[in-house]
């Protein structure tokens, strides 16, 4: 029997003799007449005692009544419901809820909702930070994550399923799409996969996006998380299912291809030629972090004749002390790095600076001057981790991180042979990987030329009135072209 089926057979006494083991839980009584008493029941570290005294407490002391439809008169709460079962009591006691019973005995009572609110106020966006453009970010508590897309999408077709999840957390999940616009096939498939989690406590939206993804093996994230309500929003105009878990900060978006994990959403703000020539930089930062440290070490254990005569010196020359061979200080660096970035990380976020810029300084001079490694390749190691930095999804720059260590096993292996056979691995891989069932690698394979052009690079608004073909939409026209074209000619006429 799971959790679940044997939370749902508790009966109502059984639930409360529970909750009469915590110190926090109160049961109390309120006097109307002295000839009739009413009996609470709730948590005091998830009820407000202010509305409490106000709403409940007061009016029952100043009005008796007989009946729950005579109290859901008196009191002036909307959220006033009738637990009569051991199921619908735990639930609301452990969501800030007070139980009124006329008589402890009764396997029944009314529910309140006089819960505490504690939340964080919307803020800016910590990761994924802007110059240009809104700089709200999503935050811990569901309903105003909720209200912040619906400002921005104020249509009746965009729909919210909610659903618990936890068989002892119960966290509430939503699932947000447009009907008008949302492949019910991608709709349903994430309900699917949402409701199919059997696990005790889920406490972030990452623990669903490692649940839901098509392959839990595969280094690569197959869904975007984001903080960033105007991009959630974005992405539902284009036919997307987001996800946003209760007490998460961030929201899960699918289906997804590889190539917006290095689109920032920075880049709609800004002119589309400088977008697209960001775009790229990021691209080529990200290959040269994954290939560059490899290639040193593959060129100079196994095929020093590709080196220009004039920059062989100055390699032996760099090399003429250290006492290693190239994998062994290609692999020292690397892990220095990735252990002052660990710290830098844990570290109050002053001091985590210091220990970042101060500790790559000392410890690289040192290692130089020690004899461990060589200048060329302190200086190779330091930029393909300050490229790794420009990816603008925290989770595929960890997967950069990864991935550059089985490319420096295989150029020690075999060289350049070794580098390129695990390449076209991880290109078979990308290839077949699928985001919620559709392909990873869409627009490169399957090849797919109208959505090139918010891939690579990006072209004007003006161009981009088709919706992506990988998310098989209802609707895959964003506006006429047509009357774009009119309303062009129309300008220039004017001019």
């Amino acid at each position: 029997m799971t959790e679940k089926q044997k939370s749902d057979q508790k009966t109502f006494n059984e639930v409360l003799s529970e909750c009469r083991k915590s110190d926090d839980f109160v049961s109390d009584t309120v006097h109307s007449n002295k000839y009739h008493l009413y009996y609470l029941h709730f948590y005091n570290s998830l009820v407000d005692t202010a509305p409490l005294n106000e709403l409940i407490i007061k009016p029952l002391q100043k009005h008796p009544v007989f009946s729950f439809e005579d109290l859901k008169g008196k009191i002036p709460v909307k959220e006033l419901n009738v637990a009569a079962t051991g199921r619908d009591l735990e639930e609301g006691l452990h969501r800030g809820h007070v139980l009124i019973q006329f008589d402890p005995n009764e396997p029944y009572g009314l529910l309140v909702s006089v819960n505490r609110s504690e939340n964080r106020e919307v803020n800016i966006p910590e990761v994924e930070y802007s110059v240009i453009g809104p700089k709200e970010g999503l935050v811990e508590d569901l309903n105003i994550n909720l209200n912040l897309i619906r400002k921005r999408l104020p249509v009746s077709t965009l729909c919210i399923k909610k659903i618990k999840v936890g068989s002892i957390s119960h966290t509430e999940v939503a699932v947000l799409y447009l009907s008008d616009i949302a492949n019910d096939d991608n709709v349903q498939t994430m309900i699917q996969r949402i409701e199919d989690i059997d696990y005790d406590e889920i406490s972030d939206s990452s623990y669903i996006n490692q649940f839901i993804e098509d392959n839990s093996n595969s280094p690569f994230p197959q869904l975007i998380d984001t903080e960033r309500p105007d991009r959630v929003a974005a992405q539902l105009t284009e036919g997307k299912v987001a996800v946003m878990v209760a007490g998460s900060p961030s929201a899960i978006t699918a289906p997804t291809t590889i190539i917006e994990f290095f689109s920032a959403f920075e880049d709609y703000f800004i002119p589309w030629h400088l977008a697209s020539v960001f775009r790229m930089i990021r691209l080529f930062a990200v290959m040269f972090s994954v290939f560059s440290t490899p290639l040193y070490v593959a060129v100079i254990t196994y095929h020093t004749e590709l080196i220009p005569q004039d920059l062989l010196a100055t390699l032996i020359l760099s090399r003429s002390i250290i006492p290693f061979p190239p994998i062994i200080e290609a692999i020292f660096l690397e892990l220095t790095i990735e252990l002052l970035r660990e710290a830098g990380a844990r570290l109050p976020t002053k001091v985590g600076q210091t220990i970042g810029i101060v500790g790559g300084i000392v410890i690289g001079t040192a290692a130089v001057e020690a004899g461990l490694t060589s200048n060329v390749l302190l200086i190779i190691v330091a930029l393909a981790a300050l490229a790794s930095f420009t990816t603008p999804i925290y989770r595929i720059g960890n997967t950069i991180r990864l991935i550059r260590f089985p490319f420096l096993l295989m150029a020690q292996l075999w060289g350049l042979l070794g580098i390129s056979l695990l390449a076209t691995f991880f290109l078979v891989h990308l290839i077949t990987l699928k985001s919620l069932g559709r392909p990873y690698f869409e627009p490169i394979y399957p090849f797919r030329f109208k959505d090139l052009r918010d891939s690579f690079f990006r072209l004007p608004f003006k161009y981009q009135y088709d919706r992506p073909e990988v998310m098989q939409v209802k609707r895959s026209k964003r506006f006429s072209r047509q009357e774009s074209r009119k309303s062009s000619d129309i300008d220039e006429h004017i001019q």
